[in-house]
C-alpha cells in the first residue's frame, strides 16, 4: 500500500487484507464458531488504531504488520476458549450412591480388622505412612529405621494383608 502523506489508505487496506484475514481466522478456529467476525472486525480495527496512532512504522510490510496482529488475536482467543473450557468441566456427583457409600465402609471396616493381625512393627509402619502421611525419611527417623527398611516394610505389610484378605 502506497503511503499517501504520511498516512496510508486504509480502505485499500481493508478492502484487500480483510478476505484474507477472514481466511485465517476462519481456518484457524473454524467457520463454525460464532465469534469468528467478531474477531476479525476486532483484528481490522486494531490494525487502523495502529497504523492512525504511529505505532506500524513501516519497517515491515503492512501485510506482515496485519498477519502478526491476526496471529496474536487468534492464539489469544484459542487460550481464553481452553481456559473457558477448563472451568466447565463438570463437578463429580455431590451425593455419592449409597450403596457404595455402605460398601466403602464395609470394606474399611474388614480392612480394620485385619490389620489387627499384623505384626506391630507393620501396623505401626503402615499407621505413620498412609494415615499420618509422613514421607519415608520422616517415618525412618520416628522408628529409628533406614529409609529403605521403612519401604520393606510397608511393602511386606501390603503383601501379608493381601494374603489375610484373600483367606
Amino acid at each position: 500500500m502506497k503511503k499517501t502523506e504520511n498516512s496510508y489508505d486504509l480502505k485499500k487496506i481493508t478492502s484487500k487484507y480483510r478476505p484474507i484475514v477472514t481466511y485465517k481466522v476462519k481456518k484457524s478456529i473454524g467457520s463454525h464458531t460464532p465469534e469468528w467476525e467478531d474477531i476479525v472486525n476486532e483484528i481490522m480495527l486494531n490494525t487502523i488504531e495502529k497504523v492512525k496512532s504511529g505505532e506500524f512504522k513501516g519497517q515491515s510490510s503492512i501485510g506482515t504488520f496485519i498477519y502478526t496482529i491476526t496471529r496474536r488475536r487468534i492464539i489469544d482467543h484459542i487460550r481464553r476458549k481452553k481456559k473457558k473450557i477448563k472451568k466447565h468441566i463438570p463437578e463429580s456427583d455431590p451425593f455419592p450412591d449409597p450403596y457404595v457409600q455402605i460398601e466403602n465402609k464395609e470394606r474399611a471396616e474388614m480392612l480394620a480388622k485385619k490389620l489387627e493381625e499384623l505384626k506391630p512393627k507393620y501396623k505401626k509402619v503402615l499407621y505413620l505412612y498412609y494415615y499420618k502421611g509422613l514421607a519415608r525419611k520422616e517415618v525412618a527417623q520416628k522408628l529409628g529405621i533406614s529409609p529403605r527398611r521403612v519401604s520393606e516394610r510397608v511393602h511386606y505389610a501390603q503383601k501379608l494383608l493381601r494374603k489375610i484378605i484373600n483367606k
